[in-house]
């Protein structure tokens, strides 16, 4: 169908692929929306009915539940995400931009938002960042059709998640489950009580994902029973979420080794659709944020050169090297920020080991780099203008110069990405801007220093 609904959709024929996705199941429209523009995404989910969009909302994954809001924008967002388990908007929000979560947060109604901030205080790989809450649990006292009464009232959940419900005495605590075959051989007025398994396979409100995951894929239920400290019956983990778990636990083979964890993968995700097929406004307001800092070191490097302006007007030829001096940095820092951005995708960079491996490695790299380009250009520039003119130190400059730019970009070329992943900043646009007026800085700065020093020639002020 996914097909289809793209040649309609490719032929200008939104109407036609629309009237297939709003006539599908939950399922299928939430597969056919996953596989469109976002912009026609939007237009599509915000025609379904409440029911329908919370429905179709609930199979997507998680990354395209964060996209989605996100293209909402924030007052839409939170009027939807109240009819949102708090689990799920938990998910959504530690995969959005901080401050854009922030904010959805701040609109959600309190005790919505107090609820999503209890899940999000847990550590990213507790099962309580996984835990569902609309389970089926009721008293030992309650009767075969009360509890059948509570499991035809789930709506918008996992098969599964009807299929077992759960025991629990007056004060919430555990005692056990019932298969929902069991219920439905006994009679109608049957108390709980008389059918209720033992406790069985439970897990804890401390316990790892993962962990609780696999727990669950060994024992025979459909969901987990997760107990807190005292305990009662927290919530439940359903296999559809474990068997995600455990996928995404593989998946961190591939998008990390030992540290940054799929969940910067995943906001990676949604960072890379909104950058390539989001909204124009959006890429543009993204890009030009970073690119104020090249203006503003531009200036500031204009600066520099107006400084130095008696020093270049007293030896020409210092004017022939400074595209080198500022090119050659540039080109070193997108290699390291390139190399940097590659090896964090395919699970070769550690950020836990980042500074005593990576950082030291690429500081070795750059400094053989820098040695051998400076070098080769002082030399050259020492044969090529230096002897010729009655400045021989000018190759000393000239290479001195190159080695702090290229030095320098390639330190930063891996310590500023590295920062913004940190603190959760997109660094695919960044970095580059940041690194280009550093080093340009620094560069001219040592150049022109390095020229009034070794060649004597004029220095403002003096």
């Amino acid at each position: 169908m996914n097909h289809i609904v793209l040649n309609h959709l490719r032929n200008g024929q939104f109407h036609e692929a629309k009237t297939l996705i709003m006539d599908a199941d939950p399922t299928e429209k939430a597969r056919c929306l996953a596989a469109i523009e976002p912009s026609y995404r939007l237009a599509i989910f915000s025609e379904l009915t409440p029911r329908e969009a919370v429905a179709t909302f609930l199979h997507m994954d998680d990354e395209e539940q964060a996209g989605l809001l996100e293209h909402m924008g924030k007052a839409e967002a939170a009027r939807f995400a109240a009819r949102l388990p708090s689990y799920t908007i938990a998910r959504a929000v530690a995969l959005l931009s901080r401050r854009y979560g922030d904010d959805l947060l701040a609109l959600l109604p309190a005790k919505k938002r107090e609820s999503v901030q209890t899940i999000l205080r847990h550590d990213a790989d507790n099962v309580v960042r996984v835990m569902r809450s609309d389970h089926v649990a009721v008293t030992a006292d309650t009767t075969v059709a009360e509890a059948m009464a509570r499991l035809r009232g789930i709506e918008n959940s996992p098969e599964d998640m009807g299929a077992v419900v759960f025991v629990t005495n007056a004060e919430g605590e555990y005692l056990g489950h019932v298969s929902l075959t069991r219920l439905l051989r006994a009679e109608s007025n049957t108390p709980i009580r008389n059918l209720v398994n033992g406790e069985g396979v439970t897990a804890g409100t401390h316990d790892n994902k993962v962990d609780a995951a696999r727990l669950l894929q060994r024992s025979d239920l459909p969901v987990l029973p997760i107990l807190d400290d005292q305990h009662r019956l927290a919530g439940v983990l359903c296999f559809s979420d474990a068997m995600d778990v455990l996928e995404e636990d593989v998946s961190e083979d591939v998008y990390k080794k030992a540290g940054i964890g799929s969940m910067v993968h995943a906001k990676d995700v949604v960072r890379s659709e909104k950058l390539t097929s989001g909204p124009i406004g959006y890429s543009v307001r993204v890009r030009l944020a970073f690119l104020m800092v090249t203006l503003a070191g531009g200036l500031m490097v204009g600066g520099v050169i107006d400084f130095f302006e008696d020093t270049l007007a007293a030896l020409v030829a210092l004017a022939i090297f400074i595209p080198l001096v500022m090119d050659m940095g540039g080109n070193v820092g997108t290699q390291s920020t390139t190399i940097f951005a590659r090896g964090l995708a395919l699970g070769h960079i550690s950020m836990e080991r980042f500074f005593r491996s990576h950082l030291v490695r690429e500081a070795m790299v750059g400094l053989a780099m820098a040695s051998v380009i400076a070098v080769l250009a002082g030399t050259i520039a020492y044969f090529w203008q230096g002897a010729p003119n009655g400045i021989p130190l000018l190759g000393v400059v000239v290479g001195v110069a190159l080695f702090t730019a290229v030095f320098t970009a390639s330190i930063l070329g891996f310590l500023l990405p590295w920062v913004m992943v940190k603190i959760g900043v997109d660094h695919a646009p960044g970095a580059d801007p940041f690194i280009t007026t550093i080093k340009d800085f620094t560069g001219l700065a040592v150049y022109f220093l390095m020229a009034a020093w070794l060649l004597g020639a004029h220095i403002p002020g003096a």
